[in-house]
């Protein structure tokens, strides 16, 4: 009754079903393994930044370049600041005991003693960038040689949290924080990086660092955990066709071993119980046969109806010539 599995359809289905199960079984573990590196990366970063808070800072130019070990850690730099190229940051919001509120950052660029300029970003005020009644509150960046200290940030970038949307900035203004963004606005060179102060001058407020790129718990990291559902779900997918297919081959094949199933012509076949099969043919419990049973009988009738007719047609015609003599 199994005899279809050796068909040459059945091995093509079979050879699918063995080396599609074990891909996607593989596919899933390692999405599922993506998904538990970004968590522990995620713990990791925030152990860092825990300890950064209570480290010493260290000068910047041993930081650099920003990765995931060195971002937030507290950096260090001296120079004095660029009051002529102060920038604000609009569009960023910052939480607080009344929620999340929409502000800008204050920037200023600090140009080092190593002749390089470092965006500093001093504070967060709410209101908006383009009104002169919010920016009047921005205090005046210290004047002369001054040392800063701040969490060491990576640069911006267009899918970065927080940056806006496309579209350019108005003068005075930058949208997002990178050495690609000051090319352009500075006529110096500047750190492909970024400190955040830990001190600000009032009404300015700290603003938090934030995670490094890739180590927190972002959208991708819920992606890699939708596709482990998915792979595991074709696995199963896979396991249930081939049974569905192999249970419907079985039934076929014992069904024509019991010899039910569909004759040439349309009509029931034969069956065990004595179904009326094709041109009136018997089943096993005396049915109508092939050359006798209901094909006899409505000859014979037939037989019958006509003789009557015949004998009726001759009794009308005597009838018919007694009445013409009269």
């Amino acid at each position: 009754m199994y005899r279809f599995l050796l068909t040459p359809r059945w091995w093509g289905i079979n050879v699918f079903a063995v080396l599609a199960i074990p891909v996607c079984i593989f596919m899933g573990s390692w999405q599922l393994s993506r998904f538990e590196d970004r968590v522990d990366s995620h713990r990791q970063q925030e152990d860092r930044s825990a300890r950064a808070k209570t480290a010493a800072a260290r000068p910047l130019e041993r930081l650099l370049p920003v990765d995931q070990v060195t971002s937030g850690r507290q950096a260090s730099a001296r120079g004095h600041y660029d009051t002529g190229h102060q920038l604000l940051v609009p569009g960023r919001t910052l939480k607080d005991k009344h929620g999340e509120r929409q502000g800008f950052y204050v920037l200023t660029l600090l140009r080092t003693d190593g002749g390089k300029a470092l965006p500093v970003v001093r504070g967060w005020l709410p209101g908006d960038a383009g009104t002169k009644a919010d920016t009047a509150k921005v205090p005046a960046p210290p004047k002369g040689e001054v040392t800063v200290t701040g969490a060491l940030q990576a640069s911006e970038s267009q899918g970065s949290d927080g940056v806006p949307g496309a579209g350019g900035p108005a003068p005075g203004r930058l949208a997002m924080i990178s050495a690609a963004s000051l090319v352009n606005i500075v006529p110096y060179d500047v750190y492909d990086a970024w400190i955040t102060l830990t001190d600000t001058q009032t009404p300015l407020r700290a603003v938090p660092p934030a995670a490094a790129e890739g180590s927190g718990l972002d959208l991708k990291a819920f992606q890699n955990l939708g596709y482990t559902g998915e792979w595991f779900v074709f696995a199963g997918f896979v396991v249930f066709m081939w049974f569905r297919l192999f249970r419907r081959e079985s039934e076929a094949a014992r069904d024509a071993a019991l010899g039910i199933g569909v004759g040439v012509e349309g009509e029931r076949a034969v069956g065990a119980d004595g179904d009326v099969g094709p041109e009136g043919s018997a089943g096993a419990d005396g049915g109508v046969g092939a050359t006798g049973g209901v094909g006899a009988v409505s000859r014979e009738a037939s037989g019958r109806t006509e003789s009557g007719r015949d004998e009726g047609s001759g009794e009308g015609q005597d009838e018919a010539a007694r009445a013409g003599k009269a």
